[in-house]
């Protein structure tokens, strides 16, 4: 958008700074007319057609513009307006669908339907959010948006849309095995046994994770038995598995004899156990902390002596047990157990992955630092650059580490 003219009341206007004043006028005063709710067809047709870009994202972005109005912006080359459409077109669908004339019902689902297939990937994406939660939307464009190149476009459809039904959930399950895609299935609500099955049998651990965690999916037992029998080597399954409500007995049995002792407490304060079951979680819960108290010597030792770092802070963080994972910390930052818990305590993503580059460890233990330890939120959990690199740049994470006093 050219900059307003600013014009100097002492000076006489040359006959190009006069055009430039009477263009800028023109323009905002289309930009005024273009956000009106009621304006004439024709004069709608003519900023669509012959306004500038900013005219016509206004219009675009105008809950009162006509479907004609509408349906010719779809076409348009400013792929900001037809990203401004979109959003609007996704948000006001229902409505315009519900129109009495015929020709104007059509007219939105044509704009709809160009839209879903523009060529720039951030305006499909703008209409799939949008369109997200509609069960009027036609499930052709919902199939295609779900099935789309990109993962902008095809995750909002995945999670969120009732029109996708379970056999279009498992197909798609079965079609692409991507963890993003899988995850999002995953956390639908109100999911079916057999979609449970579906995400289960991929074994995917970041799906799993968030079919555990959902509690509005319907996870048979014998798909939770599948999951039990393959958890023992995945310490993110551990957490999500033992607060689940719907654990049988011979699950909970199972359970106590892989999960750190930690989690076997949770096991033990569960309601609904038999005697039998219950002294059997005490007897594992007495010999899980006598393990972890010799592995933890072991490890302090090693520790102090410079061997295998990264691999027993790793075991330490993955089996939840913080009063290890903080002697660990203090021992490799050089700082004191108090000042470590008041980091992980924080509840600071950013300060636990400063501490953890204090400390010489890996991002791939400050990211299972947060999951595993501090159970940070998913919205505040911070992930690796790149899949291995630290997020934050040096001089951020040293401030941090200056807050808490470490050195």
């Amino acid at each position: 958008m050219s900059q307003p003219f600013i014009r100097d009341e002492t000076k006489t206007l040359s006959p190009e700074e006069a055009l430039q004043l009477l263009d800028e006028q023109a323009r905002q005063a289309q930009d005024i007319l273009a956000s009106q709710p009621d304006l004439e067809p024709d004069l709608e047709r003519f900023l669509v057609e012959k306004g500038a870009p900013a005219t016509r994202r206004a219009v675009a972005a105008n809950p009162g513009a006509s479907p004609e109005a509408n349906l010719l912006l779809a076409g348009d080359q400013d792929q900001d307006v037809r990203k401004v459409l979109a959003g609007k077109i996704g948000r006001l669908f229902p409505g315009l669908l519900a129109e009495e004339q015929k020709q104007l019902r059509d007219m939105a689902l044509a704009t709809l339907e160009k839209l879903a297939q523009d060529e720039v990937s951030e305006v499909r994406a703008a209409l799939a959010e949008e369109i997200k939660h509609h069960n009027c939307v036609p499930k052709p464009i919902v199939w295609a948006l779900a099935n789309d190149a990109e993962l902008s476009v095809r995750l909002p459809v995945i999670e969120f849309s009732p029109q996708l039904e379970d056999e279009d959930l498992i197909q798609l399950v079965v079609a692409s095995r991507a963890s993003a895609i899988l995850s999002a299935i995953a956390r639908r609500k109100k999911l079916s046994g057999d979609v449970c099955e579906a995400v289960a049998t991929t074994l995917d651990i970041d799906a799993v994770s968030a079919l555990l965690a959902n509690t509005d999916a319907a996870i048979r037992t014998k798909t939770l038995d599948k999951i039990i029998s393959q958890a023992a080597e995945v310490a993110e399954w551990h957490g999500p598995l033992v607060v689940r409500a719907d654990l049988s007995q011979g699950a909970v049995h199972r359970l106590a004899g892989f999960v750190s002792s930690a989690m076997i407490d949770d096991l033990v304060s569960r309601g609904g156990l038999d005697e039998a079951t219950r002294n059997h979680i005490k007897r594992k819960l007495e010999e899980r902390k006598k393990a972890e108290a010799k592995a933890d010597a072991a490890m302090i030792a090693a520790l102090r002596t410079g061997e295998q770092t990264e691999a027993f802070v790793a075991e330490a963080v993955e089996s939840c047990r913080k009063d290890t994972v903080v002697k660990a910390l203090a021992v490799l930052t050089k700082t004191d157990d108090v000042t470590v818990r008041r980091v992980l305590d924080s509840k600071s993503a950013k300060s636990a992955i400063a501490l953890v580059w204090r400390a010489g460890l890996s991002m791939r233990v400050a990211f299972q630092l947060q999951v595993q330890v501090m159970r940070l939120a998913g919205n505040l959990v911070i992930p690796a650059r790149r899949g291995i690199d630290f997020p934050l740049s040096e001089e951020e994470m040293r401030w941090h580490l200056d807050y808490f006093g470490i050195s």
